[in-house]
Formats: structure tokens, C-alpha cells, sequence
């Protein structure tokens, strides 16, 4: 279970299975033996193995990945649809928005594939998800405050249940920000200081603020490790460093 939603091998990383579960599901047939060396195999990858009964496979991945793609494109479509001519919903859309529907800019071939072969465990879950749309619509019509704060706190406790694991299927980001002239070569001089100190850069990218001639640069790392060192060595620069973790 890794990758993102960038495609082609310019996008493909030396560490994308480390640390990963690689989910394993043979059927009854196959010896131990058989079985045991795949799993070193695996571990000689850096992933985790995970044997699963193909059944409990398919029907955990439609539940942690297929649907919430199904979810993240449509929202991304509803947004198009309801936008105004000038494109303001799509000017204004800030973190949130983009951190949710992320994954919507994953291969629509493959998601298409996968759709048509996981049909009916996504086609389930979906159908429960509705219903749990309804029901919180139905909380937000009839402006019931304790539904929808037990509605978002459930969700809140839940989801951070998630990070800090060693693994699972939301990984520990390391990220920090920088604040920086919003100007060109900005970006640069950092992404330069990182590589002249061996220090990989999974994403970067600048914030802009419209009202004023500064931006905020956010970076990710793969490692805490990684992070750390830059925020050392930009807090030395004379950079003002926020920890994000």
C-alpha cells in the first residue's frame, strides 16, 4: 500500500516501499514454503508483509482507498459544476480543499479498471457513505448542534488514532514552513540549501498571500530525521521556521 497520486516512472522513488505494508493473499494451494520466501522477499523491500485473505483484501482496500478516491473526484466535479463562470470557488480553494481531493488527480484509466474490478465491495461502502451523508444533512436541516459536534469529534478521535503509527494507511507527515519572499529564486535558495546538505524533499511548493509581498513555503520530508536537520540549518540561515509534524 504506497504511491501517490503523481504517475510514470519520472515519479518513482528508491524508499516508495519502505515501511509499507505489501499485502500478500495466497490461496490455499500454495505451500508454506512458497509463501515464506515471498515474505523475505518483501522484507528485503523495506515493506511489511500482510497475508489477508484476498476477500478481506478487497473489501479493505475499497473502504480505505478506492472509495475515498470515488469520493475526492466527485467532490472535485461538484466544484466545477457549481463554480462561476470567472472560476472563483477553484481561485480561492486553499489547503483543505486540495488535501482532500488530492487524490483525484491519480490515472483515471487505472481508477476506471479498478472500479469495474472491485465493483461490488466499492458499490457497498458507497452506499453506506450516502447514508451517512443523509444523516448528517438531516443533522445540519434541523440545526441539531450535539449531532453534529458528536458527528466531527467522533471523526477527530478516529483519525487521530491514525498518525504516529509506525504504519498504517495514513503515514506521520514531516512537514514544516518557511516564511519567504514571495519572489523569484525564493523558492530556489532553500531547495538549493536542502541538496547541498543531502536532505531529500518529498514536496514543495509556495503559498501565496495576495496582500502582501510575502509567501509560505511548505515543505515535506520523508523522515523525521530529514526534518529536523532543515529546520536547523534554515533557522541558521536567518529563515523563520515553523515544525509542522
Amino acid at each position: 500500500m504506497a504511491g501517490s497520486e503523481r504517475v510514470g516512472y519520472a515519479n518513482s522513488k528508491a524508499i516508495l516501499l519502505e515501511n509499507a505494508y505489501y499485502i500478500l493473499t495466497p490461496s490455499e494451494t500454495v505451500p508454506e514454503a512458497k509463501l515464506a520466501a515471498y515474505r523475505e522477499l518483501v522484507q528485503t523491500l523495506g515493506a511489511i508483509p500482510l497475508v489477508l485473505d484476498c476477500r478481506e483484501h478487497d473489501y479493505i482496500t475499497a473502504a480505505i482507498s478506492h472509495l475515498p478516491h470515488v469520493v475526492a473526484a466527485a467532490l472535485v466535479n461538484l466544484v466545477r459544476d457549481s463554480d462561476s463562470a470567472d472560476g472563483i470557488m477553484k481561485m480561492v480553494a486553499a489547503g483543505g480543499f486540495k488535501d482532500i481531493t488530492r487524490i483525484a488527480s491519480s490515472s483515471a484509466q487505472m481508477w476506471q479498471q479498478i472500479c469495474l474490478t472491485n465493483t461490488e465491495n466499492i458499490s457497498a461502502l458507497l452506499d453506506d457513505y450516502i447514508q451517512a451523508l443523509c444523516a448528517i444533512r438531516d443533522d445540519l436541516n434541523s440545526r441539531d448542534a450535539k449531532s453534529l459536534y458528536d458527528f466531527f469529534d467522533s471523526a477527530r478521535i478516529y483519525r487521530d488514532s491514525f498518525i504516529g503509527t509506525s504504519s498504517g494507511p495514513i503515514k506521520r507527515a514531516y512537514n514544516l514552513t518557511v516564511d519567504i519572499m514571495d519572489e523569484p529564486g525564493a523558492l530556489a535558495a532553500i531547495a538549493t540549501i536542502l541538496a547541498q546538505n543531502q536532505i531529500s524533499i518529498k514536496n514543495i511548493g509556495i503559498t501565496h498571500n495576495r496582500e502582501s509581498e510575502t509567501g509560505v513555503l511548505k515543505v515535506e520530508f520523508y523522515e523525521e530525521a530529514s526534518i529536523e536537520k532543515a529546520a536547523k540549518l534554515l533557522a541558521a540561515k536567518g529563515y523563520a521556521v515553523y515544525m509542522n509534524q
